[in-house]
Protein backbone atom coordinates (compact mmCIF):
# COMPACT_ATOMS: atom_id res chain seq x y z
CA UNK A 1 0.00 0.00 0.00
CA UNK A 2 1.25 3.48 -0.90
CA UNK A 3 0.01 7.01 -0.43
CA UNK A 4 0.99 9.55 -3.08
CA UNK A 5 0.45 13.22 -2.30
CA UNK A 6 0.49 16.05 -4.79
CA UNK A 7 -0.57 19.66 -5.19
CA UNK A 8 1.86 21.58 -3.03
CA UNK A 9 3.69 24.65 -4.19
CA UNK A 10 4.38 28.33 -3.67
CA UNK A 11 1.48 30.74 -3.29
CA UNK A 12 1.00 34.28 -2.07
CA UNK A 13 -0.83 35.02 1.15
CA UNK A 14 -4.56 34.96 0.56
CA UNK A 15 -4.24 32.44 -2.24
CA UNK A 16 -5.46 28.86 -2.53
CA UNK A 17 -4.04 25.41 -3.10
CA UNK A 18 -5.60 21.98 -3.36
CA UNK A 19 -3.74 18.93 -2.12
CA UNK A 20 -4.57 15.41 -3.23
CA UNK A 21 -3.49 12.07 -1.83
CA UNK A 22 -4.25 8.79 -3.54
CA UNK A 23 -3.93 5.41 -1.89
CA UNK A 24 -2.99 2.43 -4.03
CA UNK A 25 -2.14 -1.23 -3.57
CA UNK A 26 -3.91 -4.20 -2.04
CA UNK A 27 -6.61 -2.18 -0.29
CA UNK A 28 -9.69 -3.76 1.20
CA UNK A 29 -11.06 -0.68 2.95
CA UNK A 30 -9.96 2.72 4.23
CA UNK A 31 -11.08 4.11 7.57
CA UNK A 32 -9.98 7.61 8.60
CA UNK A 33 -7.95 9.72 6.20
CA UNK A 34 -6.22 12.91 7.20
CA UNK A 35 -3.69 15.62 6.63
CA UNK A 36 -0.90 16.63 8.96
CA UNK A 37 1.75 19.29 8.63
CA UNK A 38 5.18 19.94 9.99
CA UNK A 39 6.98 23.25 9.92
CA UNK A 40 10.76 23.52 10.42
CA UNK A 41 11.67 23.05 14.06
CA UNK A 42 8.13 22.11 15.04
CA UNK A 43 6.29 18.89 15.73
CA UNK A 44 3.94 17.34 13.23
CA UNK A 45 0.36 18.43 13.90
CA UNK A 46 -3.06 17.37 12.73
CA UNK A 47 -4.63 19.67 10.14
CA UNK A 48 -7.84 17.83 9.28
CA UNK A 49 -9.30 14.35 9.38
CA UNK A 50 -12.27 12.70 7.67
CA UNK A 51 -13.92 9.41 8.54
CA UNK A 52 -15.13 6.83 6.06
CA UNK A 53 -18.63 8.19 6.64
CA UNK A 54 -17.61 11.75 5.87
CA UNK A 55 -17.41 13.27 9.35
CA UNK A 56 -14.66 15.86 9.63
CA UNK A 57 -12.54 17.50 12.26
CA UNK A 58 -10.14 20.43 11.87
CA UNK A 59 -7.38 22.13 13.77
CA UNK A 60 -8.60 25.44 15.18
CA UNK A 61 -6.04 27.34 13.14
CA UNK A 62 -7.52 26.20 9.81
CA UNK A 63 -11.25 26.12 10.56
CA UNK A 64 -13.21 28.12 8.02
CA UNK A 65 -10.29 28.21 5.59
CA UNK A 66 -9.49 24.55 4.83
CA UNK A 67 -11.87 21.83 3.68
CA UNK A 68 -11.09 18.12 3.71
CA UNK A 69 -13.00 15.74 1.45
CA UNK A 70 -12.59 12.26 0.04
CA UNK A 71 -13.58 10.19 -2.96
CA UNK A 72 -13.98 6.64 -1.72
CA UNK A 73 -14.24 5.24 -5.24
CA UNK A 74 -10.79 6.67 -6.00
CA UNK A 75 -9.27 6.04 -2.55
CA UNK A 76 -8.31 9.70 -2.55
CA UNK A 77 -8.41 12.44 0.06
CA UNK A 78 -8.27 16.14 -0.75
CA UNK A 79 -7.45 19.29 1.19
CA UNK A 80 -8.74 22.55 -0.24
CA UNK A 81 -6.80 25.38 1.35
CA UNK A 82 -8.14 28.92 0.97
CA UNK A 83 -7.06 32.23 2.46
CA UNK A 84 -3.59 30.86 3.01
CA UNK A 85 -1.32 32.56 5.52
CA UNK A 86 2.47 32.52 5.84
CA UNK A 87 2.06 30.47 9.03
CA UNK A 88 0.52 27.68 6.91
CA UNK A 89 3.96 27.10 5.39
CA UNK A 90 4.97 23.51 6.13
CA UNK A 91 5.42 20.04 4.72
CA UNK A 92 1.98 18.47 4.43
CA UNK A 93 1.60 14.73 4.92
CA UNK A 94 -1.40 12.57 4.20
CA UNK A 95 -2.32 9.71 6.47
CA UNK A 96 -4.76 6.83 6.17
CA UNK A 97 -5.88 3.91 8.28
CA UNK A 98 -6.10 1.08 5.75
CA UNK A 99 -7.18 -2.53 5.87
CA UNK A 100 -5.18 -4.39 3.25
CA UNK A 101 -5.01 -7.96 2.11
CA UNK A 102 -3.75 -10.59 2.67
CA UNK A 103 -3.12 -9.39 6.24
CA UNK A 104 -6.69 -8.15 6.78
CA UNK A 105 -5.38 -5.91 9.56
CA UNK A 106 -5.67 -2.14 9.61
CA UNK A 107 -2.45 -0.19 9.59
CA UNK A 108 -1.46 3.44 9.56
CA UNK A 109 0.12 4.63 6.32
CA UNK A 110 1.85 7.93 5.54
CA UNK A 111 2.57 9.67 2.28
CA UNK A 112 5.97 11.26 1.63
CA UNK A 113 4.64 14.77 1.97
CA UNK A 114 4.36 17.83 -0.19
CA UNK A 115 5.75 21.29 0.51
CA UNK A 116 3.41 24.25 0.85
CA UNK A 117 5.03 27.67 0.99
CA UNK A 118 2.99 30.82 1.52
CA UNK A 119 4.76 34.10 0.89
CA UNK A 120 3.73 37.34 2.58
Amino acid sequence: VQLQASGGGLVQAGGSLRLSCAASGSIFSINDMGWYRQAPGKERQLVAIITSGGSTNYAESVKGRFTISRDNAKNTVYLQMNSLKPEDTAFYYCNADIVSFPSWHDMDYWGKGTQVTVSS
